[in-house]
């Protein structure tokens, strides 16, 4: 295999498990509005818990070291309180307006990784991550802000802040444990740690829901997720955090993708041009030297 081929790869793996997680968005808003926030994810997490365990067990027959369990843990409860406050504000703002304001998440985490990891921030991928954020800009356009804040949208709004620096801290941290586990192990735990921090709500929160929808849309939205976070470890683990993060940006062309085919969305010229944008910044960011590439040690 070539030194370009395998350089390319965590890049397509890094945009199929954004566009998997893009499409569990849309089912965890229709599980969310339905049995509230809380209950969606958690139940979701159990779920995907359940499914990915048993074949990570079964693989490795063996419990991490403690060092590794310490990052497992403390991705699992930023995640957790990551997911919940992201869904909440899905029930509270729409999912166009709140996936383009959780697009700071990417700039963030560019200077995260360089206090964090020690990662040398390269002028071209800030270029990149600027040209995604302007490309998401242009998509939505002046919609954002038109129209008057209600109470509602206005919780929503500062749980989506809040959700999109925990984003920021989950990008870095899925660099490092991308390179201490395999992937299986890197979902195992993400979704185990995170049922336990939000069992402790369980007993006042919980609803369990009481249609056959809700629970397809849990089911669908685990296997997404375990799947998209499973694609994302193994990209992470080959490639730098700073090169990886401005590729979050094609999630906005996936729900745009995902809007037209389901819900009869018409595809603008704002799209468009922002799709450009958003492209031009993708391309700037997968433009690295071999010599940046790490191999897989999982």
């Amino acid at each position: 295999m070539s030194d370009s081929r395998h350089s390319i790869r965590p890049f397509i793996a890094c945009i199929a498990g954004v566009a998997l997680f893009s499409a569990m968005d849309a089912v965890m808003k229709s599980a969310s509005l339905a049995i509230g926030a809380y209950s969606a994810y958690f139940l979701r997490c159990l779920i995907g818990f359940v499914l990915i365990a048993p074949p990570w067990w079964l693989r490795t027959r063996k419990w991490p070291e403690r060092h590794v369990l310490k990052v497992h843990a403390l991705r699992g409860v930023v995640v957790a309180f990551m997911g919940w406050t992201f869904f909440f504000s899905l029930t509270r703002l729409p999912l166009a307006e709140a996936i383009a304001l959780s697009f700071v998440a990417p700039l963030i985490a560019l200077y995260l990784a360089a206090v964090l990891l020690g990662e040398k921030i390269e002028r071209k991928a800030i270029i990149a991550a600027l040209l995604g954020l302007a490309g998401v800009i242009v998509i939505v356009g002046g919609k954002i802000g038109r129209e008057h804040m209600s109470e509602e949208a206005t919780l929503g709004l500062i749980a989506l802040l809040l959700s999109a620096v925990l984003y920021a801290w989950n990008l870095v941290l899925q660099r490092q444990q991308a390179l201490l586990a395999s992937p299986t192990e890197v979902s195992a735990f993400q979704n185990g740690v995170a049922v336990a921090v939000l069992l402790v709500g369980a007993p006042l929160m919980l609803q369990m829901p009481t249609s056959e929808r809700v629970w397809f849309d849990l089911v669908a939205g685990a296997l997404l997720a375990v799947t998209a976070v499973m694609f994302l470890s193994w990209a992470y683990a080959r490639a730098e955090a700073q090169a990886l993060v401005p590729l979050e940006y094609t999630a906005f062309l996936w729900a745009a993708l995902l809007g037209w085919l389901y819900f009869g969305e018409q595809v603008t010229l704002s799209t468009i041009a922002g799709t450009a944008l958003i492209v031009v910044g993708c391309l700037i960011a997968t433009r690295r030297r071999p010599a940046h590439v790490e191999s897989a040690t999982v």
